[in-house]
C-alpha cells in the first residue's frame, strides 16, 4: 500500500471496495468476493490501465498435491483451492468485460 501511495504512475487505488459475484464449488451458491486491489494507472504511453489485483500466499495459488490419507488440512485446501479458482475466473470474466487486467500476486513478486 506504501508503494502504492509512493507511485507517481498511480492515479488511484482501493482496497477490497469492488465485489465480484463468483459461484462457489463447495455450496453452488452465489457468494461476493472483495479483491484485494483495484488500482488505476498511467502507462508509459500516457494512456490510463485499471489493475484488479489479489494478494495471496503462493502455496493457495497452486492445487493441492494429492495426499494418501485425506485429513482435514487436505479438504480444507482442496475446498479453499476450489473457492479461489472460481473467485479467480469470476474476476478474469468481470475484468475482461471491462477492459481491465488481472493478477494474483504471491511473495515471489514482492520479493519475499
Amino acid at each position: 500500500m506504501t508503494w502504492l501511495d509512493k507511485n507517481d504512475d498511480v492515479i488511484s487505488w482501493a482496497s477490497e471496495e469492488l465485489v465480484v459475484p463468483y459461484l462457489s464449488p463447495v455450496d453452488n451458491r452465489w457468494h461476493r468476493y472483495f479483491p484485494d486491489f483495484l488500482v488505476k494507472v498511467r502507462t508509459r504511453d500516457g494512456k490510463t490501465k485499471t489493475m484488479m489485483i489479489e494478494v495471496k500466499p503462493k502455496y493457495q495459488t497452486q492445487p493441492p498435491k494429492p495426499q494418501k490419507r485425506t485429513t482435514k488440512k487436505y479438504i480444507n485446501e482442496v475446498a479453499t483451492w476450489g473457492i479461489n479458482e472460481a473467485k479467480w475466473k469470476a474476476a478474469q470474466e468481470y475484468c475482461a468485460d471491462r477492459g481491465w487486467q488481472f493478477s494474483v500476486v504471491t511473495e515471489d513478486h514482492l520479493g519475499l
